[in-house]
């Protein structure tokens, strides 16, 4: 039984209904109904508060039932650094935290595909119509215009993603160090997940639709023949639906995320940390290595159309070559 049930339950016992027990703590009644319904978790004060009125330890609150008291003691290494526990108070600031910057974060990503989308869109302007009506701007216009809407949109979203990422770098060590919680928060944790989970699928689902839907219109100009104006628009539409996509996909990840890191499942399990921070030495020089690659071979032939598939090469081949490195690489116990 976690913990919005066991509310719920003491709640009944007394005989109060939520008016009652919301008076008793001087909160609203929609408070002590999220409580119950698991959708929001009280604070550390509220957890005392609520102990002392239904006369039951902070122990129990917090401490599954499913846990079995006679199970053997686990003998402590003291040689070893002991690790962090986390408190109710820990995670529901963390959890929170995500939650509104989250939005914020993936509207930083997207104004920086909407420059790209801005400045393709003008471009096209300068470019003369399939039945032959005149460019709406000449080819150095459209250019100065294009490159001050991209500058000013990547710039916007920088400074949403730097803001809003340094209010997230404190809980950094969530994805790098091992931890422990305190009891119940597991519980309730896993509870907002399942609850978040639908959710989370459908809009991956429409953030895959979206993208391969917006291949549709350029395809249909290319295959019409409909001129380069109407392709340029086209593909600057294609970036606007994966913009919107990529909203979806950085918004829900984050908060879904940031269940797993809690949790610490999926990706962010002890060993796979342990293996993760043994490769970020191969991480950050592989990259550093492409960059200079890719900004060498494109000065060198001045073929920047071309040399933008180093790339997509790169990211497969980092994901191979990371998953060979990860599975010689093994954690200590």
């Amino acid at each position: 039984m976690i913990l919005s049930e066991k509310i719920c339950m003491l709640r009944k016992q007394n005989g109060w209904s939520q008016e009652d027990l919301a008076e008793k703590l001087d909160i609203s009644r929609q408070s002590v109904s999220k409580w119950e319904n698991g959708t929001s978790i009280p604070d550390l004060d509220k957890i005392i508060k609520l102990s002392q009125l239904f006369d039951v330890s902070t122990d129990y609150l917090l401490k599954d039932e499913a846990e079995d008291s006679t199970a053997p003691k686990v003998e402590l290494n003291f040689e070893e650094k002991p690790i962090r526990t986390l408190s109710l108070g820990e995670v529901t600031e963390y959890t929170e935290l995500v939650t509104a910057t989250a939005r914020r974060i993936a509207l930083g990503v997207v104004l920086c595909i909407l420059g790209a989308a801005a400045l393709i869109a003008v471009c096209g302007l300068s470019v003369p119509g399939a039945i032959g009506a005149r460019a709406l701007l000449t080819e150095d216009a459209a250019g100065a215009i294009g490159v001050c809407l991209l500058l000013l949109l990547v710039a916007s979203g920088v400074i949403l993603l730097i803001t809003n990422g340094m209010k997230l770098s404190r809980y950094e060590f969530l994805e790098k160090e091992a931890f422990s919680l305190e009891y119940g928060i597991a519980g309730i944790i896993e509870k907002k997940k399942e609850d978040f989970e639908p959710s989370f699928r459908k809009y991956i689902a429409l953030g895959v639709t979206l993208c391969i839907t917006g291949v549709i219109p350029l395809l249909l100009a290319g295959g019409l023949n409909a001129g380069d104006r109407v392709c340029l628009f086209c593909t600057s539409l294609l970036l606007v639906l994966v913009a919107c996509a990529v909203f979806l996909f950085v918004w829900s990840g984050m908060i879904y995320g940031s269940y797993q890191k809690i949790l610490q499942t999926d990706d962010y399990t002890p060993e796979k940390k342990e293996t993760s921070k043994r490769l970020s030495a191969f991480s950050g020089s592989y990259w550093c290595i492409v960059t200079a690659l890719y900004l060498g071979i494109s000065f060198y032939f001045n073929n920047w159309e071309i040399s933008w598939i180093i790339w997509p090469v790169a990211g497969v081949l980092f994901a191979a070559v990371y998953q060979i490195l990860g599975s010689i690489v093994k954690p200590k116990r």
